[in-house]
């Protein structure tokens, strides 16, 4: 693990942010096999290289990479003539769901950054003070993607079969007044050629994906429509969901599914559940919290979802980082209470989640960012091997064929854009 407290004293950044004239695709720039971006109706950013990597694991994983994120932004030398979200020293984010998951979460500072947002584009060039110039890539450069592959996803640990066991387990031990909801989950695996453009993956999921953060980031890739906090200015954003409905065969089915959604007793317990516990968690933080006053119904390409605006304003000097440690499993992912929830996971899941289901997103020098949920997404490891998750929340009504069936329209997404 890296802390703070291990951060060479030579390792001063030196970063550059000048605006430049508009980019056709920020997708096009990135690395092939190891692409960074963080991407939503066309503004987001894409990362070139590797400036710094920190990697961070453990109960204390996000509090760790908040202190070494203020200690790297207080020695970097800056010239930013912007001042936007997302210009100056940024660095990617990825962090796994439990704490004691094998699977590393890390902060990388990329050696090139190029950015989009209100009609402004840029790049940043952020390098080490003891590099030269010349090793960071002068300018962003598109290359034509890769042959094209299409691979099946089937499934993993978890079977079909095991799913609904563990559903109808949880649900008895929900009944039986231990907890009020938790959230389960199951995998797909596959393997794509180990020289494969995951690119082709990202583009399939912000073109059919828009209005989700779609990201990539340390071979997690995914379109996450669900928005953990934002940070810009002093002011806290989020979004919650929680309550899922597939989309009709027609109109007049599609508007029958979103009202039945909106009046579902089971759907909007769950999505309390969730509501309550981002509150909670912001509250320490924050004043003049506002909430929609009714849950609305968001509308995507396969799925309707029951979904809560949060607005506040920071009352302390708390960055995105440590609002994503304060956020950190809500009930959307977990279930609740938090705790009870957390060890029927682990009882019940029989496998490590790595990054699904935990904070992604990107963070600036002043500690503002945007980070998502780490939904609808894919670990890609380096030789081709590829893990897919989706989960649903179980209330005492569940019953574990539906279950079932809104794991298998949750996959979707990322199913299509591999296969």
């Amino acid at each position: 693990m890296t802390s703070p407290g291990t951060l060479p004293s030579t390792q001063h950044l030196v970063v550059e942010t000048q605006q430049v004239d508009d980019v056709r695709s920020l997708i096009a720039l990135v690395d092939p096999q190891r692409p960074l971006l963080w991407l939503r109706k066309g503004r987001g950013l894409a990362g070139v290289g590797e400036a710094l990597r920190l990697e961070f694991s453990g109960p204390t994983r996000m509090q760790d990479a908040a202190a070494a994120w203020r200690e790297i932004a207080a020695a970097a030398t800056v010239s930013d003539p912007l001042r936007m979200a997302g210009t100056g020293l940024v660095a990617f984010g990825t962090f796994a769901f439990a704490d004691h998951s094998a699977q590393s979460s890390v902060l990388i500072v990329p050696q090139l950054l190029i950015g989009r947002r209100d009609g402004v584009t840029w790049v940043t060039r952020i390098r080490a003070d003891d590099t030269h110039e010349a090793d960071v890539p002068a300018n962003p450069r598109s290359t034509a993607f890769g042959p094209e592959y299409r691979i099946p996803l089937t499934a993993g640990a978890e079977s079909a079969d095991g799913f609904l066991e563990h559903v109808t387990q949880a649900v008895e031990r929900i009944l039986d007044g231990e907890l009020s909801k938790v959230v389960l989950s199951r995998d797909l695996t596959g393997r794509i050629p180990a020289d494969a453009d995951l690119r082709r993956v990202v583009s399939d999921l912000a073109l059919g994906y828009p209005d989700c953060w779609t990201f990539a980031v340390d071979g997690l890739v995914g379109s996450s429509p669900e928005t953990l906090v934002g940070v810009q200015d002093g002011s806290v954003t989020a979004r919650v969901l929680a309550g899922t409905a597939s989309r009709g065969a027609d109109a007049e089915a599609d508007q029958r599914a979103a009202v039945n959604l909106v009046t579902s007793a089971k759907d909007q317990d769950e999505h309390q559940f969730a509501v309550q516990s981002v509150l909670a968690s912001l509250r320490p933080h924050t004043s003049h919290v506002l909430t929609s006053e009714m849950p609305f119904t968001l509308k995507l390409p396969n799925l309707w979802h029951l979904a809560t605006d949060i607005e506040g304003t920071l009352t302390d000097d708390a960055t995105s980082l440590d609002l994503i440690d304060a956020l950190h499993p809500t009930a959307a992912v977990a279930g609740s209470p938090t705790p009870a929830a957390v060890a029927l996971i682990d009882q019940l899941e029989p496998f490590d989640r790595g990054r699904y289901a935990g904070p992604i997103g990107w963070v600036g020098a002043d500690g503002g960012g945007e980070w998502a949920i780490a939904l609808r997404c894919a670990q890609v490891e380096p030789g081709g091997d590829v893990t897919a998750y989706a989960g649903c929340g179980i209330v005492g009504e569940s019953v574990p064929e539906k279950e079932l069936t809104e794991t298998r329209m949750k996959f979707r997404p990322i199913v299509d854009a591999f296969g």
